[in-house]
This record gives structure tokens, sequence and C-alpha cells, in this order.
């Protein structure tokens, strides 16, 4: 084992969005495990657009601690075990990311199964996703389903979800007419509204003339002010992101405001709610399971942007936020 490795850490507090200058990549002794701890050589890690808010330092109501300078980055990731209480070559899930090694706790470790085709699988951000559409917006047999920002990593799997729970319309939106054609020709999206060619609101009443029975939103601002406004009787709107304001150059990542016209909430019995994992446990288990399912059927895929190597892991971040990604990014090490 190489007595160094490679990790990646916050520069400084960037003004606004961050960009690869922030991030510096160092090399640093592989770190020893302390009693409970296991050495894990990582080998792929999740590139996510809350570290935006997480480098921003305004994490009030967020479950993760804020990133000062100095500070290693951190995420999702995949690694083997090299040393400690777990059995030594299995692989694990964990949230110690970039860094080529990482020593979290056993506990905090999870031993990878089999559960899913494909180890890196276990990096989709589909369980948001699955459980919006499962447990709030409760996808129905014929439903139009709208899913914002549907060239990201969660838009990408919410699509294909709504798809196979039955949805008979599926509407996505994006800023790149390339990306617009990815998700109908990869991802069997019906249509797509281009972000920026067209008021929203017009593109969707074409895409959607009998209007839209359930979103799945991880943008806000205008994009969820026009779902609204393209909403049936009794549609459903479940929030899973709020990028417009999280991928802002203003502020810090930590606001998305939105105008929403109440009285067509209030008229039309629309439902608005944000979904939050911690507050359904069971949806975990149950999408891992259908997830894996699907994915040997042939019947979903895990689209993701790679980064090859260690040190392509700077220029992540800010390819992501500028939307150079398509899917999910993952470093691969």
């Amino acid at each position: 084992m190489n007595a160094t490795h490679r990790v990646v850490r916050l520069t400084r507090r960037p003004a606004g969005l961050p960009t690869a200058d922030d991030l510096t990549l160092v090399r640093t002794p592989v770190p020893r495990p302390d009693a409970g701890q296991v050495l894990v050589r990582n080998t792929h890690f999740l590139v996510f657009p809350g570290l935006r808010t997480l480098i921003g330092g305004a994490t009030r109501d967020v479950p993760l601690p804020p990133l000062h300078p100095g500070d290693t980055l951190f995420g999702p990731a995949v690694g083997e075990v090299v040393d400690g209480p777990l059995p030594k070559g299995r692989l694990v899930l964990h949230l110690q990311g970039w860094r080529e090694y990482a020593t979290p706790a056993a506990a905090e470790c999870r031993l990878l199964d089999g559960a899913l085709p494909d180890p890196v699988a276990h990096l989709a951000q589909g369980s948001a996703a699955y459980g919006a559409l499962t447990r709030l917006a409760e996808v129905r047999e014929g439903d139009t389903v709208l899913v914002t920002g549907a060239a990201g990593a969660v838009g990408t799997m919410a699509g294909q979800i709504a798809r196979l729970l039955g949805a008979a319309r599926v509407i996505g939106s994006t800023g790149s007419p390339d990306k617009a054609r990815r998700l109908e020709r990869e991802l069997r999206y019906d249509a797509t509204v281009l972000r920026g060619a067209a008021p929203v609101e017009g593109q969707l009443a074409a895409a959607a003339p009998d209007g839209i029975d359930v979103v799945l939103d991880t943008v806000g601002g205008e994009q969820l002010a026009a779902a609204v406004q393209a909403a049936n009787r009794g549609a459903r709107i479940a929030l899973v992101g709020a990028l417009d304001g999280q991928l802002s150059p203003d502020g810090t990542g930590a606001s998305a405001p939105a105008v929403l016209d109440t009285f067509r909430l209030l008229t039309r019995g629309i439902t608005v709610a944000g979904y939050n994992g911690p507050d359904h446990p069971d949806v975990e288990a149950e999408w891992e399971a259908r997830f894996g399912d699907w994915l040997r059927a042939d019947e979903i895929r895990f689209p993701y942007t790679p980064a090859p190597g260690m040190e392509r892991a700077p220029e992540a971040l800010p390819g992501l936020i500028t939307g150079r990604s398509f899917g999910a990014t993952v470093v691969e090490l």
C-alpha cells in the first residue's frame, strides 16, 4: 500500500459558486484506523450539488456539517476494506469520499451484498425520487408526470421510475438541447421543456395539453411556478431539490424563493410537500430491492458522467454546477 494518498480540500470559501481554484488536491499520509474504524480504499465517489450549500456554510436546516477552508470534502463513496474490524476485500458504502483512502467507523459503513448488479449503482440518487413518487405524489396508472431538472442525478432516475410506476406521459425540463435529446432517446421521456428557449409556462401547455397530475420538482423558481399553472385538479407536487437557489451565484445556496399561485393551489386542490428521507425509513430497502430487479431486467439505467482519476476531482464539482454532466457525477479512482 502506498504511504501517501490524495485528498481534495477546500482552499477558501468562495464569494459565489465554487470553482476548481477553490479546491486543492493534496497528498497526505494514508490514515491509520483507530479502534472501531475501517481503512477503506475508495474506488468511486459521488459529486453532489449539496456541497455548494455546505461550502457556503449556511447549514441550519441541513443534516450535514459545513465545510471550512482546510477541510476535506466528503460524500457517498464505494470502496474496498483494507484493514479493520470488517472483512478485508469486501466492498462498503460510506460517506468519506473525495479521498483515496478513508477511515470511517465500522458502524458507519454498509457492507454491499450484491443487491445491485453493479456496486457503483449504490451511488445513484434514486431513493429520494422513488420515495417522493410513491409516498408523497403517489403516481397512478395513466398519470402525466413532470420532472424538473430532468437531466440531473435525481431527474434522470425520476422519469424512469415514474414510467415504471405506471405514468402514461413523462415530461422533463432541462437547459440543454443535447440533454433534451438524450432524455427522450435514452430515458424515454415523451417531451422536454427547454429552459431559456421560451417561457416555461407556454412550453408546458404545449407539452401537456391535458395538464399535469404529478410534479417531481428538483429546481423550484420559475419552473415550479409554471408547474402549478399546468397542474390538474388534485395534482400532487413533491419537492425533492431546490437547485434554482442552491446553484445560484448569489447567496450561500441555502435559500430558493419561489412565487406560487396560491389561488390555483386552493381552487384545484393541489398538494405540495417536501420529501425528507428520514421521515420514510422504509423507503431505502424497498427502493434497493426494486432497483436491483429493474436493473437486472434492463428496465432502468443509472446514467452518470464519469470523472476518471483523482486529478480530475477538483474540476468535477464546478462541472456539475455549470451543467457539464448528464445524470450523476462519479469520480472513478
